[in-house]
């Protein structure tokens, strides 16, 4: 199966979300490369940026769940780089 390297860029404004975009991560915790955290306080938001290496149609389900969480924002930056796993 083909899988794509991605970054997904996710901003949380409804810090009561974060529990279920845990929840979501730790369900696709096999794919992930890493994932990087930052609170911004000040504006009372965080900023998470996640590496992944899976199938196109993987990428796209994770995104649209994490879309559809109250108060959160996504998007997709896909690399050049594919492999046949």
């Amino acid at each position: 199966m083909q899988t794509r390297v991605a970054l997904l860029g996710i901003i949380i404004d409804d810090l009561e979300s974060t529990a279920a975009l845990n929840a979501l991560l730790h369900e696709y915790a096999q794919y992930l490369i890493g994932r990087m955290g930052i609170p911004y306080r000040e504006k009372k938001i965080s900023i998470i940026s996640v590496a992944i290496d899976a199938p196109q149609n993987v990428i796209s389900a994770l995104a649209g769940k994490i879309g559809k969480l109250p108060g959160v924002s996504v998007k997709i930056a896909y690399s050049g780089v594919t492999s046949d796993d």
